[in-house]
């Protein structure tokens, strides 16, 4: 009961990433940010590896599920840093995100809760393919809700690696107890044994005409 416990709790967490990570990438696309949406396309396909490994009792890809979800916490670490502007990042400068291939943030910073958007008369310095605005009366600033949105995918995955360690130490401890046993024997499997094909045929000797008397014997080969 505690194993499948174990197992049943990875599941929820695995499908409460699947979804986080499901709804991340949708507002990704709508803002045009091409890192996230790479990495947010890996992350799901990560969970689904750890979902089959939980199912199947696969402690190898519960590993590779565990060592993913190292790189996550360090990718939304850097989301938090780059947000906040930690140190050298700038969002007016560094356009990561895009790929430096444009100039488009985050879909909540113009359809952020309360947001009004207000177009602006292009200067002439501007791209053609971009239009200015401004944006006031936001109750929460896009960069907090990409903040909150990287601190709870942190939180799921430090909880997926916990469980995802515990479940494959599980695996392979019954897996070892398993061979110690004796693997199939327990359960009543037999090899296949060899049989001869030789078998035993007495051999009679047949008297000799020739000399009139015969020796009459018996051998088996």
């Amino acid at each position: 009961m505690g194993r499948c416990n174990g197992r049943c709790t990875l599941i929820v967490i695995c499908t409460l990433q699947l979804v986080a990570a499901l709804e991340r990438q949708i507002f990704d696309f709508l803002g045009y940010q091409w890192v996230p949406i790479l990495a947010n396309f890996l992350h799901i396909m990560s969970i689904i590896l750890g979902i089959f490994g939980t199912i199947q009792y696969r402690p190898k890809y519960l590993v590779m599920y565990a060592g993913w979800l190292v790189l996550w916490v360090a990718w939304n670490a850097f989301i938090i840093c780059f947000y906040l502007e930690v140190g050298q990042l700038s969002q007016g400068r560094d356009f990561v995100m895009t790929f430096n291939t444009s100039l488009h943030r985050s879909w909540w910073m113009e359809n952020g809760p309360g947001c009004v958007v207000t177009p602006v008369t292009p200067a002439d310095h501007s791209p053609q393919d971009h239009h200015v605005i401004t944006v006031a009366g936001c109750l929460l600033d896009y960069q907090y809700i990409e903040v909150t949105s990287s601190s709870l995918q942190i939180f799921l995955a430090l909880c997926g690696f916990v469980y995802a360690c515990y479940i494959s130490k599980v695996f392979l401890e019954e897996e070892d107890s398993f061979d110690f046993i004796g693997g199939f024997d327990s359960y009543g499997y037999q090899a296949p044994q060899k049989t001869s094909h030789l078998q035993l045929q007495p051999l009679y000797t047949i008297p000799s005409r020739s000399t009139g008397q015969g020796k009459q014997g018996t051998s088996w080969s």
